[in-house]
């Protein structure tokens, strides 16, 4: 029962957490523009004020618009049992392989893109084709990313990647730390920032594959989306950052790890909005030439790899 109820109650704290960390962006870019901005738990506010609303739906979406509020949510949940937030191991191990989580990833943005083309709409249809871009743009940066780093590892499992980089083996430092800025830059992109927000685009597309949802259902996916964006940066320090992680249990060990584990979340979301407010949007044919940098590091990780 214990094995069940720990990753159980870990995907319900990062649940609960993710609209805070959604709300801490929102008021590090009111400070860098000079404004004053909402406070941290804004987010809150205006996820319980959807809730309390009726959702609507265009008279030609079908199952799969109404569905897809609850896929991403579920899926990110799953992940969430999965991942190594307090401990170097994954408290559901069964799920903790790299390429389960990377098919999971894969059937959430799925969905996300065919809830857009579901509508009918031009708008949702434009973001969907989008989203599916980005989708083949940054999966081979982070799956080539991750590969590298299990060679390292030996194993795929994502315990295993993460103890061992604990451990650090001097031989491959080059390999790891070009493994970790290729992750990196697909965990930017895969957290929808700008200047890679181009399925939602606010500005052209009127938040893109999300502008047919409304009151509950519309919550419920604004909530999985901040849970999707706290899941990547989790895997990301997770795995590649894992300092501080409990390697053994132990109550004092136990607040240190979560006082850590939180300290690098909330670091890694203010890194985030500081490199997002510091650009502006691309255009829709830049992103491809730019997300080769990224696949350039996990290329030039990959060589090393061979090398050594």
């Amino acid at each position: 029962m214990k094995f069940i109820l720990l990753p159980m109650i870990q995907a319900l704290v990062l649940f609960a957490i993710a609209p805070l960390l959604s709300g801490i962006t929102r008021v590090t870019r009111a400070r860098m523009h000079n404004r004053r901005g909402p406070g941290v738990m804004q987010e809150y506010r205006d996820l319980f004020k959807l809730f309390s609303r009726q959702s609507v739906a265009p008279a030609a979406s079908g199952w799969v618009f109404r569905l897809m509020p609850f896929v991403m949510v579920g899926v990110m949940l799953t992940i969430a049992t999965a991942l190594p937030v307090v401990t170097l191991y994954s408290p559901l191990p069964s799920l903790g392989d790299l390429i389960t989580l990377i098919y999971l990833f894969a059937i959430a943005r799925f969905f996300f893109a065919i809830a857009g083309l579901d509508t009918g709409s031009p708008f949702t249809g434009i973001g969907a084709s989008r989203e599916a871009m980005l989708g083949v743009l940054v999966e081979p940066i982070l799956i080539l990313g991750l590969w590298v780093a299990a060679q390292v590892a030996g194993s795929t499992h994502i315990s295993n990647i993460a103890s061992t980089i604990y451990h650090w083996p001097t031989a491959q430092s080059l390999t790891l730390i070009l493994a970790f800025a290729a992750c990196a830059f697909a965990t930017f992109i895969e957290m929808g920032k700008l200047p890679f927000d181009l399925a939602e685009a606010e500005q052209e597309l009127q938040e893109g594959p999300l502008t047919e949802y409304s009151g509950a259902g519309f919550a419920v996916l604004k909530w999985g989306i901040s849970l999707k964006q706290l899941v990547v940066l989790q895997m990301f320090v997770g795995v590649f950052l894992p300092w501080g992680q409990m390697s053994e249990f132990s109550w004092g060990g136990l607040v240190i790890a979560l006082v850590l584990a939180a300290v690098k979340l909330v670091l890694g979301v203010l890194i985030i909005a500081l490199f997002e407010n510091s650009m502006a949007r691309l255009r829709m044919l830049e992103t491809s030439r730019i997300t080769w940098a990224g696949f350039g590091f996990a290329f030039l990780a990959f060589v090393s790899l061979l090398a050594a």
